[in-house]
C-alpha cells in the first residue's frame, strides 16, 4: 500500500473519532509530525481528501476539515441517490443466485447484530451489503464515487449517535430489494434502493438538526 493512502486513512480514521472536529484546520507540518512521514505524501493525502469533498482547502499550506451541516447532508445523499440507484438497476440484470446467497448471508448477519444492539457492527454489515451490489453493477469509477460517499456518512453517522430505530426500516428495505434482484427486476430494484437512501437521508437530518438545537 502506498504511504499516501496509509496516510489518508489515519486521517480519516482521526476525522471518524472526532480528533479533528468539523471546521478544524490541519497542517501538513503538524500532520507529518503526528504520522511520523514526510511532507509528500501528506500533501497528496490531503489532495485526495479534499477531491472528495471531506477536506475543504485552506490557508497556506492546510486544509480545513468540510461543516457537516444540513445543506452538505443534502447535497451528499443527491450524489448518492443517482449513483445507488444506478448501481442497483445494473446489478440486477446480472444478478445470480448465487449472489442472492451472498447477499443473504450478510443481510442475516446484519440482523443479528441488530438483535442484539451492535449498532455499529450493523452500519458495517449494510456498507458490506451495498458493497456487494455495486460489485455486480461492473462500474468501477461509480462505485469508486460512492465509496467516498460512504466514508463522510460514517463520520456523520459517529457525530450524531447510531440510529436504533432506523434499522427496523432497513431490514424490510433489504428484504424487498433481494426480492427484486432476485427476479433481475432491474425497475423495482432501483425504486427500492432510491427509497431506501432518501429514508437514510432524512433519517440523518432528523439527527443532525436535534444535535444542533440541543447544543448549548
Amino acid at each position: 500500500m502506498s504511504r499516501h493512502i496509509e496516510i489518508r486513512q489515519l486521517i480519516i480514521a482521526d476525522l471518524v473519532s472526532g480528533a479533528f472536529p468539523p471546521g478544524a484546520r490541519l497542517k501538513i507540518d503538524e500532520l507529518a509530525s503526528r504520522y511520523a512521514t514526510g511532507h509528500m505524501p501528506v500533501r497528496e493525502a490531503l489532495r485526495e481528501l479534499q477531491g472528495a469533498g471531506i477536506l475543504q482547502v485552506g490557508p497556506g499550506r492546510s486544509a480545513r476539515v468540510a461543516q457537516m451541516d444540513r445543506r452538505f447532508v443534502e447535497n451528499l445523499f443527491a450524489t448518492r441517490s443517482a449513483l445507488e440507484i444506478m448501481l442497483t438497476q445494473r446489478a440486477a440484470s446480472r444478478c445470480r443466485r448465487d449472489d442472492i446467497d451472498g447477499l443473504q448471508a450478510i443481510e442475516e448477519a446484519l440482523e443479528a447484530q441488530v438483535q442484539s444492539g451492535d449498532y455499529r457492527g450493523a452500519f458495517n454489515s449494510n456498507r458490506e451489503f451495498h458493497t456487494r451490489i455495486y460489485a455486480l453493477a461492473d462500474n468501477p469509477e461509480a462505485v469508486a464515487l460512492v465509496e467516498r460517499n460512504w466514508t463522510l456518512l460514517l463520520a456523520l453517522w459517529e457525530r450524531v449517535g447510531f440510529a436504533a430505530d432506523r434499522y427496523g426500516g432497513v431490514v424490510s428495505d433489504h428484504r424487498s430489494l433481494l426480492k427484486a434482484l432476485a427476479a433481475n427486476d432491474a425497475e423495482a430494484a432501483g425504486m427500492i434502493m432510491g427509497a431506501h437512501v432518501v429514508k437514510a437521508k432524512f433519517e440523518l437530518l432528523e439527527r443532525v438538526d436535534r444535535q444542533r438545537n440541543s447544543s448549548p
